[in-house]
Formats: structure tokens, C-alpha cells, sequence
């Protein structure tokens, strides 16, 4: 179940607050918990694997540490279903191409591919409409205040 909220924007990105003349309201998608790679390989594991968690730590560990060797290599990394992963530069350009060196390079960006299971999860996806983060806040606070008032009482 994916979780969403709406919120009102601007219908041209990067534009200022002050100068936004257009909104629409717009799906967002939130989060329900952050997996981190232990809790991840624990839910591998759920799913009758046949290693052990503390093996499939290693995996993802190691399998990171190779896709990142090979994009340093140059070399993109197709791994399926899963998708393709491969660098991207971000440059400042140059007057002259004799003019571009090394220091034009910014940054060097990793990026993904989706493969055939990821290009677009909508088909199978169920949502649940939430309220958005800042409500869930001021809601939250506003509960926190009330309780604090009848503690006092």
C-alpha cells in the first residue's frame, strides 16, 4: 500500500513562490518506514531464502561495493530485472572544446535504469490517501499540547 498526500504547487517547476500565478494539486507519495540494509536482509530472508541474514548483509555489501568500482571503471552495470546502473557527468561548459578539462566536471552522478519489474509499478499498486507531513505534525503537536493541558489539571 502506497501512502499519498496532495499538495498544491505551481504548475511550472523552478519557479519562484512569488511568482507562481498557476497551481495544481499534485499526488505525493509518502513514506511509511526507511528499511535500512540490516532490516532489508531481514525481510529477504523472510521470504524463504536460503541464506541467513548475516549472508545477505554480506551480498548487498559487497554488491555495493562492486557497482560502484565498476561505474568508477566506466562501465555500466545491467543487473536485469533489478535494472541498469551508470554514471552521468554534470558539466560547466567551455567556450572552446580545446577549453574543457577535467576541472569543467562538477559532478559525477549515478543513475538508474529502471528494468522491466520497475518501469512503472502503477498496475500493481494500491494507495491509501494521508494527510501530509506538516498536518501530521501540527496534529501530532496539537495532541502533545492537549495532553500536557490535562496533565496539568
Amino acid at each position: 500500500m502506497i501512502n499519498y498526500s496532495i499538495t498544491i504547487m505551481g504548475t511550472k517547476p523552478g519557479t519562484k513562490k512569488s511568482e507562481i500565478t498557476e497551481t495544481k494539486a499534485y499526488g505525493t507519495a509518502q513514506c511509511n518506514e526507511v528499511l535500512d540494509v540490516d532490516k532489508f536482509a531481514e525481510h529477504i530472508t523472510s521470504h524463504g531464502c536460503a541464506y541467513d541474514k548475516g549472508d545477505v548483509v554480506a551480498i548487498i555489501t559487497k554488491v555495493v561495493a562492486c557497482l560502484r568500482e565498476q561505474m568508477l571503471a566506466g562501465n555500466k552495470v545491467d543487473l536485469g530485472d533489478l535494472g541498469s546502473f551508470y554514471v552521468e557527468l554534470a558539466t560547466e561548459g567551455a567556450v572552446l572544446a580545446e577549453d574543457f578539462t577535467t576541472n569543467n566536471i562538477k559532478e559525477v552522478k549515478v543513475r538508474w535504469a529502471p528494468g522491466s519489474k520497475f518501469k512503472n509499478l502503477r498496475d500493481a499498486a494500491t494507495f491509501k490517501f494521508v494527510p501530509t507531513r506538516a498536518a501530521q505534525a501540527e496534529s501530532e503537536k496539537e495532541i502533545r499540547n492537549q495532553e500536557t493541558i490535562q496533565g496539568m489539571e
